[in-house]
């Protein structure tokens, strides 16, 4: 979590608060089987229970980078992902500025235009440009962390969803988890490496400058900020980058990622009551730089600022546990097991036919072939409860079938995220599960894979 910059891990894996577990299909209530069921009960033409269907039983944050995001895996997107105004798209990655950044960058301008007039009061009010332009280029340097964090993940082939700048710094949003402690420790150490890197450009720019001119304090400005960010998101708590080295570290050592996020989101927890306590403590003792004469209002300020960063960074390492919980019994979501059996039926036959098939059968499905048994479409089951009884002898099981596209064939060894992501490419409520061979498997409905979802979700870890 960069409060200046951020990389954001799959946090989805962990890695920051921006991490948003991946969403399973969500199923239309109309179309949830379990309701169904209730409904048509007493109807011996409706396919009844089978004892198949129950086969199963990085965000990176900186000061000014709140961090990888590492949200869902997600699938290929059509569209673009969004969150603000689009600035560019380096090495590909569009970069989005949110509503939010507007709001700290006047933020910024207002307070260090403050802090100009007692160094500088000849500039009257071209203060609030030059402290604009600080701002600006704060969040230029905070773009450059997150840019560190992106070329690292593009190198390791983790794909990059975004980079989005806003209030409390950036956010890289990774899309998968590094596949080793290494990888992982160097995704996270890039950015604060590289806010180390500009901080130390900033001084060695400085040095022929003269300290009391506009350009002497936009650069000592400069040299600071980016300081803070590189400490500040060394510290060894998710989801901080400095969590996620200490992560791998862990991870290393143990060989269980899940006992280094623990550990490490943890600590991040314990950094976040002593960001809470020690914050205000520290601005009003003067260890920070402060003058020990404050008033009221600069205790409040220091409370408010203590209590929004210790916010960030305790939710942020909760956010790292639910994720790596979730990718702990995704690999339990497996579409052979979740899938029901189904029966063969042509486009003519009658919908009372079709389901005394599948009741003897002890299937709960019916796919639309045609002569040669190539699958067409699947009978929608929640269109089959829209039927009443005397009708169905009457209502070709056609007038009730989906057209199968290519995203509705979905392979029997698909499991765990990959399998989520499959599904989440082609939104629907039945996809037909084929063998390698191309053989008819069954059909999975988007309702038993959310319980499924929930149910993994409910067991402790």
């Amino acid at each position: 979590m960069d409060v200046t910059g951020g990389n954001g891990q799959p946090q989805p894996d962990e890695n920051h608060p921006a991490d948003h577990p991946p969403a399973p299909p969500t199923p239309n209530p109309e179309h949830d089987p379990d309701h169904a069921s209730e409904r048509d009960q007493g109807h011996p033409d409706k396919p009844g229970p089978d004892t198949t269907a129950d086969r199963t039983g990085h965000e990176h944050r900186s000061l000014a980078h709140a961090g990888i995001a590492r949200t869902d895996p997600p699938p290929e997107r059509p569209k673009e992902p969004g969150g603000g105004i689009l600035m560019g798209r380096p090495f590909g990655v569009p970069v989005y500025v949110a509503p939010s950044w507007f709001l700290v960058a006047a933020l910024i301008t207002w307070v260090f235009g403050g802090q100009l007039d007692r160094v500088l009061p000849e500039l009257g009010a071209l203060r609030y440009l030059v402290s604009l332009f600080f701002a600006v280029a704060f969040y230029a340097s905070v773009l450059v962390h997150e840019l560190a964090h992106t070329i690292a993940a593009l190198r390791f082939k983790l794909p990059v969803r975004r980079i989005q700048l806003q209030f409390f710094g950036g956010v890289s949003e990774i899309e998968k988890e590094a596949e080793t402690p290494g990888r992982e420790f160097v995704l996270a150490f890039v950015g604060p490496l590289l806010s180390l890197v500009l901080a130390g450009l900033f001084y060695l720019a400085l040095k022929p400058v003269e300290p009391g001119t506009v350009p002497g304090v936009l650069l000592a400005g400069l040299m600071i900020s980016n300081l803070i960010v590189a400490i500040f998101n060394l510290l060894p708590g998710l989801p901080l980058d400095g969590g996620r080295m200490l992560r791998a570290v862990v991870w290393k050592i143990t060989g269980r990622p899940m006992t280094g996020t623990v550990a490490a989101a943890w600590v991040g927890r314990a950094l976040a009551v002593s960001v809470l306590i020690g914050l205000p403590l520290l601005n009003q003792s003067g260890t920070l730089g402060g003058d020990r004469d404050v008033s009221g209002m600069d205790t409040v300020t220091d409370a408010l600022l203590a209590a929004i960063l210790a916010a960030i960074i305790w939710t942020g390492a909760g956010n790292s546990l639910r994720m790596a919980r979730l990718r702990e019994h995704l690999p339990d979501l497996r579409a052979r097991t979740l899938t029901r059996r189904a029966v063969p039926v042509q486009s003519d036959t009658p919908l009372s036919e079709g389901l005394r098939r599948a009741n003897a059968a002890g299937a709960r499905a019916l796919v639309v072939v045609d002569a040669d048994g190539t699958p067409l479409s699947l009978v929608r089951e929640a269109a089959i409860v829209g039927i009443p009884e005397h009708r169905r002898p009457w209502v070709p099981v056609s007038e009730l079938a989906q057209d199968l596209t290519d995203g509705m064939r979905v392979s029997a060894e698909l499991s765990g995220e990959e399998l989520l992501d499959t599904l989440r490419a082609t939104p629907a409520t039945e996809y037909l599960v084929v063998e390698n061979t191309g053989e008819i498997y069954g059909v999975l409905s988007a309702a038993d894979v959310e319980r499924a979802f929930v149910k993994a979700m409910a067991r402790p870890s």
